[in-house]
């Protein structure tokens, strides 16, 4: 096959969302597959909605999701400009065009007019389709009337089909469609003040930029019609290959609405997931990798990608099985971007500084590490590390886990040994585990009936990462000046030890 072209073509009325997100991301995984093109059309002829902040947050978020665009906005291309706004005059030459070939004809019907036609469509049960008040008009007369107070253009389409009774198109995804005419009436190019119709634009765009295959969600399917009777109007020889996505649903079957704020894109930024993982879900809304593997990075991806393999049936976004992808591609990143999550994170808590040093980068590197593997959202991380900062054997004694354990006598025994041997040097893994085999002798206490107390005593918490590689950074962090200290492993043994000594618990 030829070396196809692609494109994603957002509006920039809102911010990028995962419908959006996941059309841009097949439009490129289809593009590398076959070593194509991907190129970044803004469609911006919603003048009242578009804003530019909105595209420069849809810019951003595909950069941070590493789709990147051979053609398009901010980057080179001969098939320029990339904005719909900057294009007006090639849609208008055009429409001017099949006016003079009879393919289309001014408008001049009222806004009150029309939906008085459709009232009465309405009332008969029929489907509101446009009359054709104005196809009988005389060409002169039209164009007189045209040039002297204005009006829309609109597309003939029983000129454009030649006496055919539907539009059939094939369909990567539902195969061959086909639309009757009767469903289709005359729909308008140009509005009255000059600007395109979405459904004129788009074929004006995709034929000039060479577009060879388009691939969008579904809710274009009904577009398609139109679109293709507008192409063979305009002289191409060939439709583009259309591949329509399957709908993503939320819970229960409910569309995915983009002002949901969890389905923006931005939204999943803030929370801290790692892009690998957000995409690695994207890609698996409506496409079913050969052999089942859901784990992909992205290298992967493309290398599997193939439109035979996206089904029909509506894609249900899932956000457990977001939550578990993330989580693993968040445990493969490299210190350095775990560090610049968390850091992002932890600053905005208020436990460290953003402008940290790099000691203190280095060091919530690896306490980013520790929990990587469990962590889909860096978010979260302040909460799971909330007991290296807040620390204090009374906030420590409401965990009924830590109260049981200081007060069983046993694990108490185990404690006491560790205060008295624990000193102020730093608690290293091997002096840790020098520490443990001294106790374990002392007491005859092993296993969890060893560890666990340790853990409680060392920490002030019941739980966390293993204990060997979390002392360690328990003990640089109580010696970094950060923001919100880190009490030593010393300092919280014996704070609890003191917190409880001669206490009832």
């Amino acid at each position: 096959m030829s070396r196809p072209r692609v494109r994603f073509a957002p509006s920039p009325t809102g911010d990028l969302h995962v419908g959006n997100a996941r059309t841009a991301l097949f439009n490129w995984l289809y593009a590398r597959r076959h070593g194509g093109r991907f190129i970044l059309r803004i469609e911006d002829t919603d003048a009242a909605r578009s804003h530019p902040e909105h595209e420069a947050g849809l810019i951003d978020d595909l950069r941070w999701l590493g789709l990147g665009w051979d053609e398009g906005i901010e980057a080179e291309g001969e098939a320029g400009p990339y904005r719909q706004s900057e294009r007006l005059p090639l849609y208008q030459e055009r429409a001017r065009g099949l006016v003079s070939r009879g393919l289309a004809y001014p408008c001049f019907c009222t806004t009150d007019q029309l939906e008085a036609e459709r009232a009465v469509q309405r009332e008969a049960g029929r489907a509101s389709l446009y009359s054709g008040r104005c196809r009988g008009i005389p060409a002169a007369e039209a164009a007189g009337r045209l040039a002297r107070e204005g009006g829309a253009i609109r597309f003939d389409v029983a000129a454009a089909a030649r006496g055919e009774t539907a539009v059939s198109f094939a369909d990567r995804v539902h195969g061959t469609v086909r639309f009757p005419l009767t469903q289709i009436g005359d729909f308008i190019l140009l509005r009255r003040d000059g600007w395109p119709s979405y459904n004129f634009a788009v074929v004006v765009d995709d034929l000039l930029m060479g577009i060879t295959h388009v691939i969008r969600g579904d809710d274009h399917l009904s577009n398609t019609p139109r679109q293709a009777l507008v192409y063979r109007a305009l002289g191409a020889g060939v439709l583009p290959e259309f591949a329509h996505l399957p709908l993503i649903v939320g819970p229960g079957g409910a569309p995915l609405s983009k002002r949901e704020g969890a389905a923006s894109i931005g939204w999943f930024r803030r929370q801290g997931y790692p892009p690998e993982g957000l995409v690695n879900a994207l890609a698996l809304l409506g496409w079913a990798p050969p052999g089942g593997q859901e784990l992909l990075t992205r290298e992967e991806m493309i290398a599997l990608f193939d439109l035979d393999g996206v089904s029909r049936a509506p894609a249900a976004f899932d956000g457990g099985k977001l939550d578990a992808l993330a989580a693993r591609h968040m445990a493969r990143l490299p210190q350095a971007r775990l560090a610049g999550l968390a850091m992002e994170h932890l600053s905005r808590a208020g436990v460290v500084a953003p402008e940290g040093s790099p000691d203190v980068w280095e060091w919530v590197g690896r306490l980013a590490m520790l929990y990587a593997e469990r962590l889909p959202r860096m978010s979260e991380l302040p909460s799971l590390a909330s007991f290296l900062f807040d620390f204090s054997a009374q906030a420590c004694l409401a965990d009924l886990e830590v109260k049981r354990t200081l007060a069983d006598q046993k694990a108490r025994r185990v404690i006491e040994a560790l205060a008295a041997r624990i000193g102020s040097e730093p608690l290293t893994a091997p002096r840790f585990q020098a520490l443990a085999d001294e106790i374990r002798r002392q007491t005859g206490a092993k296993g969890r009936d060893l560890y666990h107390p340790m853990r409680v005593a060392l920490t002030g918490s019941p739980s966390g990462p293993e204990l060997v590689k979390l002392l360690p950074v328990i003990e640089e962090g109580s010696r970094l000046p950060l923001k919100r200290r880190v009490a030593s492993c010393a300092e919280r043994v014996r704070a609890l030890l003191e917190a409880t000594s001669g206490a009832v618990l």
